[in-house]
């Protein structure tokens, strides 16, 4: 079964948003329109609580962007974003929601911070979207989202590694920085996943 997993379309990474991504809202219409090629269709969420340990509110003399090491895992201290029941969490008002069979959300846990859709960073919890896809006979998954390093990124990788067969679609994602998007995207074709554009899908 062909599935289009949807990585975390929400308001917080839009432009104007807390934590934006350039020209993140430029992929909603496509996802959107790609949305009716699928068998199934599912989405992420990043669903932090108030006072998450990646935000750099929550240490004290620390900037936004630092890394510090947490738990022993490199993490990135980000602005307040995707707060549990905020607008900021909430998908983007014109992604169309009706077809998304289920919705995965990450990130819940105050201590460790979960860019894939799949695990925690340190691989701890299983959100259960791998055992969700298997129980579907879903297969062939095909990812679109934000932000491409980050989220999407994390996302293929753990997928790859559970022994599906993987294809991001690149021009339904954006970057929060296109020169470490470079590097992710050439770790996903030395890892077996494939690259796409939307026009490619037939």
């Amino acid at each position: 079964m062909r599935t289009l997993v949807i990585i975390d379309v929400q308001n917080d990474f839009m432009p104007g948003g807390a934590l934006a991504v350039p020209e993140g809202d430029e992929i909603v219409p496509l996802v959107n329109k790609l949305q009716t090629k699928f068998d199934l269709v599912i989405a992420t969420q990043d669903w932090h609580p108030a006072g998450h340990a990646s935000f750099a509110t929550s240490h004290k003399g620390k900037e936004e962007f630092q890394v510090i090491k947490l738990d022993g895992l490199d993490q990135v201290l980000w602005p307040e974003h995707c707060i549990q029941n905020t607008r900021g969490a909430e998908f983007h008002p014109e992604l169309e929601t009706a077809k998304i069979e289920a919705i995965f959300r990450k990130g819940t846990s105050m201590k460790i911070d979960s860019y894939s859709g799949f695990y925690d960073n340190a691989h701890l919890k299983s959100t259960g979207l791998a055992g969700y896809l298997k129980e579907k006979n879903a297969r062939e998954l095909y990812f679109v989202g934000l932000a491409a390093e980050y989220c999407v990124y994390y996302s293929v990788i753990d997928a790859l590694d559970e022994g599906f067969e993987v294809t991001l679609i690149e021009d339904a994602t954006r970057a929060l920085k296109t020169e470490d998007y470079e590097k992710a995207r050439l770790d996903i074709l030395r890892k077996g996943g494939k690259l796409i554009h939307s026009e490619d899908l037939s």
